[in-house]
């Protein structure tokens, strides 16, 4: 018997969305991200981490238009104006997420006094989420995720990844780490000194 999964035949007239699908996930993620980012400058009043939200906001802005668009151009051709709807209907209110965590980033940014009942039931949370930039001759550049055995070492799981302005999420074992990439990594308080320091770290 073949390991393989059985191929998904599309039914007669079905309008395949893949493209517009695979933006709006990205989307979906962009937004999540921004989300997570936001408590946690909020959590440590950490402006680099606020500045970060306002780097994805464009992502997110983009990502919003680029769905739009895609949807459009599938109505045109496939006349699936329901579908076409939803994902429409889809990226505005993930788009709205995204403003929200803008919002709270501002916040930090504009050091506006923040209510204590917030602050005391964010700290509740035993995670922490963090930004890292691997430095030039780092242990971490050059090598894959696995292979700097990040998690083991720091108990930081690196969720997302900046290479210049484009944005990994969800980066596996056999994601390459460079010179200059950012990691956005969440864990316990005490593994991100160590994370920091193996991004400092140059190689022998």
């Amino acid at each position: 018997m073949s390991g393989k999964l059985p191929v998904r035949e599309e039914e007669p007239g079905e309008v395949d969305f893949s493209k517009t699908t695979r933006l709006l996930l990205e989307l979906k993620d962009t937004s999540e991200l921004m989300v997570d980012l936001a408590y946690s400058a909020l959590l440590y009043d950490n402006e680099d981490i606020a500045d970060e939200i306002f780097s994805l906001e464009e992502v997110a802005d983009d990502l919003e238009k680029d769905v739009q668009l895609s949807a459009m151009e599938d109505l045109k051709e496939h006349k699936d104006v329901k579908k076409g709807f939803v994902l429409i209907r889809l990226a505005t209110a993930m788009e709205k997420i995204a403003d929200a965590a803008v919002t709270i980033a501002d916040v930090v940014l504009r050091d506006i006094e923040r209510n204590p009942v917030v602050c005391l039931s964010l700290r509740d949370s035993k995670v922490r989420i963090t930004t890292v930039t691997v430095e030039r001759e780092s242990i971490l550049a050059g090598r894959r995720i696995g292979e700097n055995k990040i998690a083991s070492k720091s108990g930081m799981w690196i969720i997302a990844i900046r290479k210049d302005r484009k944005y990994y999420y969800g980066p596996d074992e056999n994601t390459m780490i460079s010179e200059g990439d950012l990691l956005l990594a969440r864990g316990p308080k005490e593994g991100e000194s160590i994370l920091r320091e193996m991004a400092r770290k140059k190689r022998r």
